[in-house]
């Protein structure tokens, strides 16, 4: 279910104008499902599929401890560019 729900995020962030730079970005926080650019803008993708609501919404898996993993991401980023850029982190719920 997960490499299905992120090609799928995948194809509607390229029909958006994103250009996918790495599926499964690993960093030494932790991966990102999508690395996409979108004009100066990175985007750091957490891919949350599920086929029903029954457990919530895919995007209330996302909590403070993995908010705090992608801000360790987006810092990692920054560094590994050797420049401050701008950074966002996104959920894609499929």
């Amino acid at each position: 279910m997960g490499r299905k729900g992120e090609t799928l995020a995948a194809k509607y962030l390229k029909k958006r104008g994103y250009k996918i730079l790495k599926r499964n970005f690993k960093t030494p926080f932790g991966e990102t499902d999508i690395l996409a650019k979108k004009g100066d803008t990175f985007c750091l993708v957490e891919v949350k599929a599920r086929t029903t609501d029954a457990f919530g919404l895919p995007s209330e898996a996302i909590d403070k401890r993995k908010r705090e993993r992608y801000r360790k991401m987006a810092l990692y980023l920054c560094d590994l560019l050797g420049e401050e850029v701008p950074v966002r982190f996104d959920v894609a719920s499929v």
